[in-house]
């Protein structure tokens, strides 16, 4: 279980955005953006990325959820499709 209090973004000096626990330095998430997408978002692509974390970090809350549900009901199990 993560819980994002204990999460912070931090920006790499090559430039990666990283999702990592405060207390470690390897990273449990990394997002790249290409030059011509940082040239389009300017300065708010730190802002982005955050949104972009965020997102993730329901999506797996979610997903948690649906898998305890699916465990205490084998009969009820729900098929991911990864896009």
């Amino acid at each position: 279980f993560m819980s994002s209090a204990f999460l912070e973004i931090v920006e790499l000096p090559d430039g990666r955005i990283v999702l990592r626990r405060s207390e470690e330095d390897g990273a449990l998430v990394t997002l790249t953006f290409s030059s011509e997408a940082r040239g389009f978002l300017k300065a708010r692509y730190i802002d982005v990325a955050k949104e972009m974390f965020h997102a993730g970090l329901l999506a797996a809350g979610h997903l948690a959820e649906e898998e305890a549900l699916n465990e205490s009901d084998p009969d009820d199990a729900t098929e991911h499709t990864l896009h």
